[in-house]
């Protein structure tokens, strides 16, 4: 393990509930919660107002409601956070060429290998600089964990929260693990730790006292070695650049399960033209087409086709999810359906045969639009009104739902550089209102507190 606190762990806080907050003024300071809206709906991020009301990711978004019935209850919009996330992630990429994004809100960097830092003064330095430049670029907060490993980084980070900086200096590594829960290590989830609980073993020096072959005997050979290791606070693992991507899918759940095997196949249609969307904006194309179907009793079904040649076309993917559908059986309903494309590459097998490689890509281009439009056109009500969904008026401008129902849509109008904005009801068919694409967040002059 190394000598100085050289590895960085960054965790952007509450981040898809802090970008909601950047960009609609009227939300700084409230309680926001970002997830699925439907009954069976989860929380993915709430914003910290909304934590002390006992709300935390992966609730069910039922109990959310129960526990902050006031809180601003929003759809996610990830194309806006995965624009805020590369801004982040530039920035990372600026101190060391070694940086590992785990999440689109979460990294590790080696400072060392871009000689950012070589000691815990420097490394310190860094840390506070990037914290500095994150929210100068976006106006976010970010938590930086600094230490000799990346676990310590990762536990350092999260007792740095809410926009903190924590260095675990060399040395002191076991006694600052020894109080701490098992439940700390990376690894140890709710089993475990309950495992572990019922054989008398509550914190990390315990987990260290009872030895190697103990810890053995009761997780198993691999967990048991990784265990003791870890409570040791030894950890090897280096911090590895970005991994190619494997695979492009995309999936829905269904607020009531879908009977009708017709619509059940439109859906996968519009699934598949989604997820070539991904491929072409990645520039990727791929060869194995993935169908995902998880019925009504919670059983999960997944299918797969592999082509001749790598493909990012519409209609050779819809086609081949439209078979695999066909050798599954939806009696009794789907509450999940999604497709897939793995084995990828960054060419088709038609650009083997292209002669114009610029025209392909405009035709490509166009034809994604094409479908985008066609899709917002088809989109069903309640996803095209959304609450916290971008949307135009030819008269107010830009503005955000807040809410619909009953032919009616709430719309408040505001940006990310406005004064908190004037809300507004429409009828959902007024020809005056449409979908818009979100607005960049833009932080003002001379690192200003407000937006402007």
């Amino acid at each position: 393990m190394r000598t100085a606190p050289t590895i960085l762990h960054l965790d952007m806080d509450a981040f898809f509930a802090s970008v909601e907050q950047a960009s609609k003024p009227s939300l700084r300071g409230k309680a926001v919660i970002v997830g699925g809206l439907g009954p069976r709906g989860v929380v993915a991020t709430c914003s910290y107002e909304a934590r002390v009301f006992g709300v935390h990711s992966a609730m069910p978004m039922a109990q959310a409601r129960r526990l902050a019935p006031n809180a601003a209850y929003l759809a996610p919009r990830f194309a806006l956070y995965r624009a805020v996330s590369e801004q982040v992630m530039t920035l990372l990429r600026a101190l060391s060429p070694l940086v590992e994004p785990l999440s689109l809100d979460e990294a590790f960097v080696d400072l060392e290998a871009g000689e950012a830092a070589w000691d815990a003064g420097s490394a310190r330095l860094s840390g506070a600089k990037l914290r500095a430049d994150i929210r100068a670029v976006t106006g976010l907060t970010g938590s930086v964990g600094l230490a000799a490993s990346k676990m310590l980084a990762k536990i350092a980070s999260e007792q740095a929260k809410p926009d903190g900086l924590v260095l675990i200096e060399p040395g002191t590594e076991r006694a600052l693990l020894g109080p701490m829960s098992v439940r700390t290590l990376p690894g140890v989830g709710p089993a475990t730790g309950d495992h572990l609980r019922r054989a008398g073993i509550h914190t990390v020096e315990e987990l260290a006292e009872a030895g190697e072959d103990e810890l053995v005997r009761l997780v198993g050979r691999a967990h048991g070695h990784a265990l003791y290791a870890m409570a040791l606070a030894r950890d090897e693992r280096s911090v590895v650049a970005e991994r190619e991507t494997k695979s492009v899918s995309v999936e829905d759940t269904y607020d009531v399960d879908i009977h009708d095997r017709v619509r059940v196949g439109l859906e996968v249609q519009r699934l598949a033209d989604r997820c070539v969307r991904r491929l072409r904006g990645a520039g990727l194309s791929g060869r194995t087409i993935q169908l995902k179907v998880r019925r009504y009793d919670f059983s999960t079904l997944t299918r797969s086709e592999t082509l001749r040649g790598p493909t990012d076309d519409p209609v050779v993917v819809r086609e081949a999810a439209l078979r695999l559908l066909e050798a599954v059986d939806t009696t009794g309903g789907v509450r999940l359906l999604g497709v897939g494309v793995s084995g990828l590459a960054d060419f088709t097998q038609e650009d083997l045969f292209a002669q114009a490689a610029g025209e392909a890509v405009q035709v490509a281009e166009d034809e994604s639009r094409e479908e985008r439009s066609k899709e917002d056109a088809e989109e069903p009500q309640e996803r095209r009104w959304a609450p916290g969904r971008d949307v135009h008026h030819a008269e107010h401008g830009h503005g955000w739902v807040q809410g619909s129902g009953l032919g009616r849509v709430t719309v408040r109008f505001e940006t990310p550089t406005s004064e908190v904005g004037r809300v507004r009801t429409f009828r959902v068919e007024d020809p005056a209102l449409s979908v818009a694409e979100p607005l960049p967040l833009v932080r003002g002059p001379a690192g200003r507190g407000a937006w402007s």
